[in-house]
């Protein structure tokens, strides 16, 4: 994000330096400034502070009694303490609404994403029971709506199965199940709990792009065994083994009946998708139609008997409220790991997932959610979900979308859900015994449909082709490998960009805009000109160790370059280095030993090194390095304009 600095010069995306206003202003009355020393202790408090406080969360607790800092702490932990108070009736019709509205399209979703994880059905209606009533009680977000998701489920379906066949082994399966999912709530709680939150900002938008596209690719891929109802097919998540397995059972015949069924009801559900996209009133068709089709479907096979032609289906749901799972959870042997590893990476993914999401229609209603809370919400029903038969839940984009369509208030919406979810579990399950498998494929398709966003990729091609890069290798990554190796390209990928970034900071020549006091990029300004005798040169980043190398080397570059150029057009040799440092925001001691370099090289050459602004950070570490004794007070300039005037008077005039 740009910004301007306090003299006006240029932002750290390097569009313009402004070392004072259109017209002629003298700052010799003013000089550089030193701050007010800060001993250590203040210094790491204040870093720590920014860091992992940087919202300041305790100043409501500032001059209050007991009683009420005890209140403000529980509603801190609950934020319904706080907003229940205000809550009305005409907010709850808004959130019943919403409620029933979300109820009938996760129904049908959770018996399928279960199926995605390799997990009895029940398990994924379990799932949205009692997360949602510990997210309703303790998350910031009005919108989201908990529960389990298409892309986590296929990452924990993946995982889990690399460890235990969930077909030979089902209960050892569901166990390790529940293991990861606990210990995705401990990573999450404990993210939150010590304010970590910004360890998931490493994952760029573009990376997240990237890997839900390439996901969605995958779970669609999966789902031709039950759309085409192949009896055998690959565990593997990769495009060749699927298209090979798909291609090796076209030659034994696929199930006519059960393409019918799943091919009839994906056109009706990708229309009613259609039609609510053009017409946003109309949400509530496509937020519906996933039920209808369920129930159509499941009629039809229960009067025509398809399941004994060859038609698969869901047969028996367990019937009943989530049982304890307490017991199932691997406490001790090798299972205990694998649980923890497999629960990091799926919580890591559902808190990404989650946040985005909440931040996503935050914006849109104009409101806040705090981030460190959502991450103890998430949690603490996942922990509280893997000891209930739940596996690892998190925010549903389609859910979500829905329910702010629907119009919801508060997360009242997802209490709603869960009841319906809940009378479901008892009542109603039996009547899914015939549900067709293929119209579960059918409605897995129809959400994971819009996680590809092909507007947003062209978006970021358009914008930053590195960014475009961490896209594609996401991408390619999760479709040709797995869901693992392409999460883990999309991380490698984001972090190789940050260290690119920090290693390879820009740096450009300046010239001055005619007319004007102001000095600019001259390749972005090509009117701009530059001053005889003089060399401008801004740094845009902190000056570490990471870089201090190669700044000090790009300068002298740029130096060699302005000297062979004033070889070749007989120009008067260059006398003055001035380096702008209004974008430096730091340095440390490999910073200012590679300045100590460049000013012993300048030296050689009978250039003298001028600093143009630095900020007070940089200035004070400066002041203690006694570089500001080596080079000299009179070196040292509140902006380039100044050193300009002081030691280039003539050009200075003709300004």
């Amino acid at each position: 994000m740009s910004r301007t600095m306090s003299d006006g010069s240029e932002d750290f995306n390097g569009n313009i330096s402004r070392t004072g206003s259109h017209r002629q202003t003298d700052h010799h009355g003013y000089k550089v400034r030193f701050p007010p020393a800060k001993g250590l202790f203040t210094e790491l408090a204040e870093g720590v502070k920014e860091t992992f406080f940087a919202n300041d969360p305790l100043r409501e607790y500032k001059d209050q009694p007991r009683s009420k800092k005890l209140w403000l702490s529980l509603a801190h932990l609950f934020p319904v303490l706080d907003w229940a108070r205000s809550y009305t009736f005409g907010m709850f019709k808004g959130d019943f609404v919403a409620g029933l509205t979300i109820a009938s399209l996760c129904i049908p979703q959770d018996i399928g994403y279960a199926k995605l994880a390799f997990l009895p059905a029940h398990v994924g209606l379990d799932s949205s029971f009692v997360p949602p009533l510990i997210y309703a009680a303790m998350g910031t977000s009005r919108d989201i709506a908990i529960g389990p998701a298409a892309v986590l489920s296929l990452l924990l379906g993946t995982l889990l199965q690399e460890e235990i066949d969930p077909v030979k082994n089902p209960y050892e399966y569901s166990r390790l199940a529940f293991t990861a999912t606990f210990f995705a709530g401990v990573t999450q709680a404990m993210l939150g709990f010590f304010r970590l939150g910004f360890i998931i900002e490493f994952l760029s938008h573009a990376a997240i792009v990237g890997f839900m596209a390439g996901a969605a690719i995958t779970i669609g891929l999966q789902q031709l065994k039950g759309f085409l109802g192949i009896a055998k097919f690959t565990k593997k998540s990769d495009i060749i083994s699927v298209m090979e397995s798909v291609w090796g059972n076209v030659h034994h015949g696929c199930n006519w009946q059960t393409i019918l069924i799943g091919a009839s009801f994906l056109a009706f559900l990708l229309t009613t998708k259609y039609i609510a996209k053009k017409n946003k009133k109309l949400f509530w068709v496509s937020a519906i139609a996933p039920l209808i089709s369920v129930i159509i479907s499941t009629f039809c096979v229960f009067i025509t008997r398809a399941d004994k032609q060859g038609v698969a289906i869901v047969k028996d749901i367990k019937q009943g409220i989530n049982p304890p799972s307490f017991h199932l959870i691997y406490w001790t042997g090798p299972y205990l790991v694998k649980g923890f590893r497999i629960g990091v990476v799926a919580g890591m993914v559902g808190l990404t997932e989650a946040i985005a999401i909440g931040r996503s229609f935050a914006a849109l209603k104009d409101y806040q959610i705090d981030g460190n809370k959502e991450m103890l919400a998430l949690g603490t029903m996942n922990i509280v979900g893997s000891m209930t038969s739940c596996y690892v839940g998190t925010g549903s984009m389609s859910r979500s979308a829905v329910n702010y369509m629907a119009g919801c208030k508060t997360a009242i919406s997802n209490v709603v859900m869960a009841i319906v979810v809940m009378l479901t579990l008892l009542l109603v399950t039996p009547l899914f015994k015939y549900t067709p498998n293929a119209i579960l494929a059918s409605i897995i398709i129809n959400a994971v449909v819009s996680l590809v966003d092909y507007e947003t990729a062209y978006l970021i091609w358009k914008v930053d082709k590195m960014d475009f890069m961490a896209l594609l290798g996401a991408f390619f990554g999760v479709v040709f490998a797995s869901v693992e190796y392409g999460l883990l390209i999309a991380v490698a990928i984001s972090l190789g960009k940050i260290l690119l970034q920090v290693t390879r900071p820009r740096t450009a020549l300046l010239g001055n805009l005619p007319r004007t006091t102001i000095y600019t990029n001259v390749e972005q300004y090509p009117e701009a000109t530059k001053v005889p005798g003089v060399m401008i040169v801004r740094v845009d980043s902190a000056i570490y160790f990471t870089n201090s190398n190669y700044v000090k080397e790009r300068i002298l570059r740029w130096l060699r370059d302005e000297e062979e150029q004033q070889q070749e057009q007989k120009l008067s040799k260059t006398e003055f280095l001035i380096v702008e440092l209004s974008p430096v925001t730091d340095i440390d001691t490999s910073g200012i030993h590679a300045l100590e370099e460049l000013l012993k090289a300048l030296e050689k050459r009978k250039i003298q090194l001028i600093l143009a602004n630095p900020g007070p950070a940089v200035i004070q570490k400066l002041r203690s390095a006694k570089f500001t004794e080596l080079i000299g007070d009179d070196k040292i300039f509140l902006s380039v304009d100044d050193a300009v005037k002081k030691f280039a008077p003539k050009s200075a005039l003709n300004v």
